[in-house]
């Protein structure tokens, strides 16, 4: 059965950078978000069993919606991909429930490695 995730970035360009990383060994459903609230909306609609989550975002920012997250949807694995690698924001999405954070431009090596070693391939 596929598993549903959400990619949420306001840019196309990062969106369509994820899904082409993804390992295509993995049985997925992609959604895409634009902002923080549409990241929010997936996970309460059951679309993002896996998020993907920029930090820098309008309306909503990553952090907010992994607060949100953190209160209301604990079970989202969520995966931060941003190009803020500052070591408070590092600890910060990390004290929030983030997996991991990966560093933009978004390497398919990289991406695989970490669903292996999550357990989500």
């Amino acid at each position: 059965m596929p598993v549903p995730i959400t990619i949420a970035d306001d840019s196309a360009f990062s969106r369509k950078t994820v899904i082409q990383a993804l390992p295509p060994e993995w049985d997925v459903l992609v959604y895409e978000a634009e902002n923080g609230q549409e990241a929010i909306d997936a996970v309460k609609a059951g679309l993002a069993d896996v998020l993907f989550l920029d930090l820098t975002m309008p309306e909503v920012d990553g952090f907010q919606v992994l607060h949100y997250l953190n209160q209301h949807h604990n079970k989202t694995v969520v995966i931060v991909i941003s190009t803020d690698m500052r070591p408070d924001s590092i600890a910060q999405v990390s004290e929030l429930g983030a997996y991991r954070c990966l560093k933009k431009p978004l390497s398919a090596n990289e991406l695989h490695q970490l669903l292996y070693e999550v357990g989500l391939i």
